[in-house]
């Protein structure tokens, strides 16, 4: 069997837009699963908008998300020779022509035929002149093109509706629509995957492949992303650059699985790993109708990642987030705390940074800065409390079962519950109201600093 060739080919002319990180993850999953290659081109003929920064940002991106590709990525404006070349190939062919049409002739024949494909009149003529001129694809005029889409179904594009495109223009250069069918011929790509607005180039690209006698690729338009209000996702929905989700601190691998869902599906399939969607994904699991962008269920996701996630993963991408934020990276002693209190950090994280704002308590110093509100629970007689229970868990063995016993004995013998000791606990430890258990904190900050921190508390006290 032929081997599965994929490809995302990204215009470097702005950030990666989700809907554009979705289509690369298609294409993917589909050859990943199937032992094939993806392949990354950047579309970079449009000079006058193509950075290098777009380009990186779209690589750094694509490397975010977690999506190797094969080979290195292909230029389409230093392949414009070849795109030429197999221009002046049609011509010789006969599939094309010379066409001599300037833009003020081929404008007012627009104005007079409005609903009406341009008709050049150099398309059969024979008596050509020495002036400057562009190469047509001499298309089809009669019938129609079919384009047999896996998601679509069967399209069909009346010929006449179409006119001969410009394959190489007047000053030598070639057009998107001709660099597509030549980089994707090339290139191997047997499986063209894509989203639907670019369906009505399809019946133009085919034309040309079939001019050239190549095999077409197997095409699947998918639906675009909508926002939650079912209309074409922009800026107003909110994020809408992958590099947008990076900073509001989704993991990578929620990403991949939420993607995944937006247009696909496997059954009721929600939450599954990158082993399981690549098994799973196939283009007949893929929709008609566009997704929509659901911030709530991708907290869901990305609250189940975080979950799952080996502790030292978590916390290597927490570093990355800080990394990709400008934030200061993590000390040794805040990572070995963190770590000591992941399994209680992870338990209601639905992202990164909430994650870490439970974690405010493992990244401070001393003096611990205590809030406003917590304050309220460090009156004189909590602090007593405190004062007794920094005498209680001196020799405790420092673990969460001995310190709670502790904690318990002290609530009473002072006649109150054990939340009125956890509060102000809560307070001294972290400086704040809302935290992981009082007794994870003080085995993920050890028995050192956890006193040093109720000694300060219990000074106040007098």
């Amino acid at each position: 069997m032929t081997q599965i060739v994929t490809r995302f080919a990204p215009s470097p002319t702005g950030y990666l837009h989700v809907g554009g990180a979705r289509t690369a993850l298609f294409n993917w999953l589909f050859a990943r699963g199937r032992g094939g290659k993806f392949l990354l081109r950047i579309e970079d003929t449009d000079r006058a908008r193509s950075t290098p920064e777009a380009t990186e940002a779209i690589l750094k991106g694509l490397t975010w998300l977690g999506l190797d590709w094969d080979g290195e990525p292909v230029s389409q404006f230093e392949r414009k020779d070849r795109h030429a070349e197999v221009a002046r190939q049609m011509l010789d062919q006969g599939a094309a022509y010379k066409c001599f049409s300037t833009t003020d002739e081929i404008a007012a024949w627009r104005e007079e035929n409005p609903r009406q494909p341009f008709l050049s009149p150099w398309r059969d003529a024979t008596d050509l002149p020495d002036a400057p001129y562009a190469i047509r694809l001499k298309a089809p005029r009669t019938g129609e093109t079919v384009i047999d889409d896996q998601v679509q179904g069967a399209v069909r594009v009346a010929n006449d509706q179409l006119d001969d495109m410009v394959l190489l223009r007047s000053d030598g250069t070639p057009t998107y629509m001709l660099a597509v069918v030549v980089d994707d011929h090339d290139m191997g790509v047997t499986h063209v995957i894509r989203g639907d607005d670019h369906l009505t180039n399809t019946a133009r690209q085919i034309q040309i492949i079939d001019a050239m006698g190549w095999p077409r690729p197997t095409y699947a338009h998918i639906p675009l992303i909508h926002g939650e209000d079912g209309k074409k996702l922009s800026k107003r929905h909110g994020a809408v650059g992958l590099h947008e989700f990076a900073a509001l601190g989704y993991p990578p691998a929620a990403m991949r699985n939420y993607l995944a869902r937006l247009g696909w599906s496997h059954g009721d399939d929600e939450l599954f790993d990158d082993a399981q969607a690549r098994d799973w994904f196939g283009l007949e699991g893929i929709g008609r109708a566009p997704a929509r962008l659901d911030f709530k269920k991708l907290e869901h996701v990305s609250g189940h990642h975080i979950g799952q996630m080996p502790d030292d993963q978590v916390l290597a991408a927490l570093q990355d987030y800080l990394t990709e934020t400008g934030a200061p990276v993590l000390t040794d002693t805040q990572r070995s705390r963190i770590l000591g209190a992941m399994g209680a950090l992870k338990e209601k994280a639905k992202t990164l940074p909430a994650l870490l704002d439970q974690a405010r308590f493992a990244m401070i110093e001393r003096p611990v800065a205590v809030e406003e509100k917590a304050a309220r629970n460090l009156d004189t007689v909590s602090r007593g409390m405190l004062k007794s229970l920094t005498a209680a868990v001196q020799n405790a063995s420092w673990t969460r079962d001995d310190l709670e016993e502790a904690a318990q004995q002290v609530a009473t013998e002072n006649g109150v519950g054990l939340g009125k000791i956890a509060a102000p606990l809560r307070a001294a430890l972290a400086g704040t109201s809302a935290t992981p258990s009082v007794f994870d904190m003080m085995t993920a900050l050890g028995r050192d600093e956890t006193l040093a921190r109720l000694q300060d508390q219990t000074d106040l006290a007098g």
